[in-house]
């Protein structure tokens, strides 16, 4: 059985291309794979949005001394790059976003009050992978992970949690993905993790009480931990049955510590706690997911060309264009494939592109401000106006619902 293969699928639908050029693990996005990148990160900052985040844009690299202090440098640094000297200094490529928010943090008076602090950010990290292990968009090295950092007192910490893992549960619907299992990550014993068994032992009490209290089933799993603290993660399967990890929640005592973050109560100074969460993953392992879960046959609102129009004979060019402009008005990503050829061959085309609706117009549809519509499965619709059609296409893409197959 040959499963989905997204480096397959990504080649035939124009998603992606690697050159030499640029070099292993820095792949190219075209424009299909662009738009279905932009309109995940669209749909993931609205989300952020209404739980109350508030979005920054941070330096992609930075001096190795901010490394240092997070602790990246000590627990990380076989998976950075080198430092570059650059006039008096030594600067990194960031491989994590969490210590340019420790900035964003510190960089006002914070009063208890404003806590939780909620920031997100669609940040550029750097890792350095192997030669022998990138490949596609899976793994990379260079990546755009939507992160984000929650700052909060003690008491809201499980809160915080719930909010996150709800956020999880209504990006997975709109993206047409199986519920996640989930996994406690947690230490083993190596010199990798933070030594400091009751911060381990304090912030792994948080999560489970969080799971427990969620009623949600869940998986110890020794050795996952990220250096700082542990975390849950919440784990998928492709088509093949492997698991990978989509999105994660972290519960971070430690970096507020290192950067000395504090908010105030009056004269009172209080140490905040920081959650880690990424409720998407990465662009590129979330596309990469994507193609293989719907074997290209993205959603609607995420397919890069939403609608294509086939006129079948000569003098419907107005009308064609017609369609096509009341679809654009509506914001429906639209073309025309009025090339020399069958209309079989010109739907099989279309269905090979995983075009959700296929639009077709000759003579009578001309006359009657008609369109002839067919989905990506072969499924033949009821002939529409132009009208009704503008507005089944418009308003599934504005659903992100699951109406062409």
């Amino acid at each position: 059985m040959e499963y989905p293969d997204h480096r397959r699928l990504g080649r035939a639908l124009k998603i992606f291309a690697n050159d030499e050029l640029c070099g292993s693990g820095l792949p190219l996005w075209l424009p299909a794979g662009a738009t279905v990148r932009a309109e995940i990160e669209r749909f993931v900052v609205e989300l952020e949005r209404r739980n109350g985040y508030q979005h920054v844009y941070t330096p992609e690299l930075a001096k190795q001394e901010l490394y240092v202090r997070s602790g990246h440098w000590e627990h990380f640094h076989d998976d950075m790059y080198p430092p570059m000297q650059v006039g008096a200094e030594q600067v990194v490529l960031r491989p994590m976003n969490c210590p340019h928010h420790m900035l964003v943090f510190a960089a006002q008076r914070r009063s208890v009050r404003e806590l939780p602090v909620r920031i997100a950010e669609l940040g550029t990290m750097f890792r350095y992978e192997r030669s022998g292990v990138v490949g596609g968009l899976s793994r990379v090295r260079q990546m755009t992970l939507n992160d984000g950092h929650v700052f909060c007192s003690p008491e809201h910490l499980e809160d915080e949690i719930a909010r996150i893992l709800v956020m999880v549960a209504d990006a997975y619907r709109a993206l047409h993905i199986p519920a996640p299992s989930y996994r406690l990550s947690l230490p083993d014993r190596g010199p990798k993790y933070v030594a400091d068994d009751a911060l381990w032992r304090r912030s792994e009490a948080v999560l489970r009480a969080a799971l427990h209290n969620l009623g949600l089933d869940y998986e110890d799993a020794s050795g996952e931990a990220a250096f700082y603290g542990p975390k849950i993660d919440l784990q998928v399967r492709d088509p093949q049955g492997r698991q990978e990890t989509l999105s994660t929640v972290q519960v971070d005592f430690y970096l507020p510590a290192q950067f000395d973050l504090v908010a105030f109560d009056g004269e009172r100074r209080i140490r905040p706690v920081m959650v880690h969460r990424s409720i998407v993953s990465t662009m590129e392992r979330m596309v990469a997911h994507l193609l293989e879960v719907h074997n290209g046959a993205l959603p609607v609102w995420l397919a890069p060309c939403q609608v294509r129009i086939l006129p079948i004979v000569d003098g419907v060019a107005d009308h064609v264009l017609t369609v096509r402009d009341r679809l654009r008005d509506r914001g429906v990503r639209v073309d025309v494939d009025d090339r020399d050829g069958t209309l079989a061959a010109r739907i099989r085309d279309a269905q090979h592109d995983k075009v959700p609706y296929i639009g077709v117009v000759g003579r009578r549809e001309a006359a009657d401000a008609s369109v002839a519509v067919r989905l990506r499965d072969g499924v033949q619709l009821d002939p529409m106006s132009v009208s009704d059609f503008v507005t089944l296409v418009a308003s599934e893409a504005d659903s992100r619902g699951v109406r062409a197959a």
